[in-house]
């Protein structure tokens, strides 16, 4: 140690390092869709790995919740397989009855919507003459309303018969799909192996990083990961169950409004509920266009309602859910939506809040103590 010390304390040394390190930076900048290229095939690679302890991630709180409390009290040696035996039992299921009761009326109002979607169009545009009709009486400009909507009718209309027609596109979809759902089985099974190991993993880890670290930044680290796990933890839980109910909410209003494509509509705008700020405009849009194909008044009235349950879910429903958790400022959030959705795309745009609570807890409780320490010791110093 002491002779690597003294090689690396020579001014020569230092200068070959620096200019070692300045060459590596621009050829990798030089060549960075070729690195990029590199890391998407890398992780293509290690996709089914990488989804696979994603789900083991999401699933461990479930299972903890079965070894801690419901299986706490039972003397038996493996208590903790048992735990991830029901944990995976009954997502298995959930997931089952998510597939019995969501696919068949989707893929019906797939089906529906384009079989019959040159009828809606032509009842769409009729609609919007008659409306480009009563602007004209009453001296209301709506014509880049009329092209814009006659624009996005046309993009969709062609591209239908690409997607659905031809025995050479259905067999190539259909293999895509068989392997898609090949690799998800290849991951859920990794998942398992996961969270079979668990303890051995996380042992072994801690034991490697107290080696590397030293026993001081091995708790110190330990405990900001704690703290990032049960951010991002809260974070997953609490969306998907806002993302459930207001699906669910929004399935039970167009029911009761008998509107079409109802299983469709609510899918996608739980699921678009997940993405923060942007996520409800989106779902919104998309319902309401789907729905002014069939009837413009089901379009008035799905909005007028998406805008009554997002104002209630902004400020009663996510308030109750999330509890206050987080205390990030708005514009923080909106910050690394746009930064997040541009680097990483939607992944960016999801784990957008919990990564600006991390960094907020950062800022506040490492950083800025930090800062203010350095400053009493200089002013200790000064004086």
């Amino acid at each position: 140690m002491k002779i690597k010390k003294e090689i690396l304390e020579k001014r020569w040394v230092q200068i070959a390092l620096g200019l070692s390190t300045a060459l590596l930076f621009y050829l990798c900048i030089s060549h960075i869709n070729l690195l990029f290229v590199g890391i998407g095939k890398l992780f293509q690679f290690l996709s089914p790995v990488l989804i696979g302890l994603i789900i083991a991630y999401l699933i461990d709180p479930l299972v903890l919740v079965f070894e801690e409390k419901v299986y706490k009290n039972l003397n038996i040696r493996y208590k903790h397989v048992l735990a991830v035996v029901t944990a995976i039992v009954i997502v298995i299921i959930a997931f089952i009855i998510l597939l019995v009761a969501l696919v068949p009326p989707i893929i019906e109002s797939i089906i529906n919507l384009v079989n019959n979607f040159s009828n809606y169009s032509h009842t769409l545009q009729q609609s919007l003459r008659e409306l480009s009709q009563f602007a004209k009486q009453n001296n209301i400009d709506i014509s880049g309303l009329t092209h814009a909507s006659g624009n996005i009718l046309q993009s969709i209309s062609s591209l239908l018969p690409d997607n659905f027609n031809g025995l050479g596109d259905i067999v190539k979809n259909a293999i895509n799909l068989g392997v898609g759902f090949i690799n998800f089985i290849i991951s859920f099974i990794i998942a398992i192996y996961f969270l079979m190991d668990a303890k051995h993993l996380q042992r072994g880890l801690g034991r490697l990083l107290r080696a590397l670290l030293g026993q001081e930044r091995y708790k110190t680290g330990r405990a900001f990961w704690i703290r990032c796990n049960r951010i991002l933890i809260k974070f997953v839980i609490t969306d998907l169950l806002d993302g459930l109910l207001i699906g669910v909410v929004n399935f039970i209003f167009m029911s009761i409004m008998r509107m079409p494509f109802v299983a469709l509509v609510s899918v996608v705008v739980g699921v678009t509920n997940l993405a923060p700020t942007f996520g409800p405009f989106v779902g919104g849009f998309i319902g309401a266009f789907l729905l002014v194909l069939i009837n413009p008044l089901y379009a008035l009235w799905f909005i007028i309602f998406t805008i009554c349950l997002q104002l209630c879910d902004g400020y009663v429903i996510k308030p109750k859910l999330f509890g206050g958790a987080f205390d990030v400022p708005s514009v923080w959030i909106l910050v690394f939506i746009v930064v997040g959705g541009r680097m990483f795309g939607v992944i960016g745009i999801l784990l957008a809040i919990p990564v600006a609570a991390i960094v907020t807890f950062v800022y506040r409780e490492s950083f800025l103590p930090y800062l203010e320490k350095r400053q009493h010791e200089k002013e200790s110093m000064d004086a």
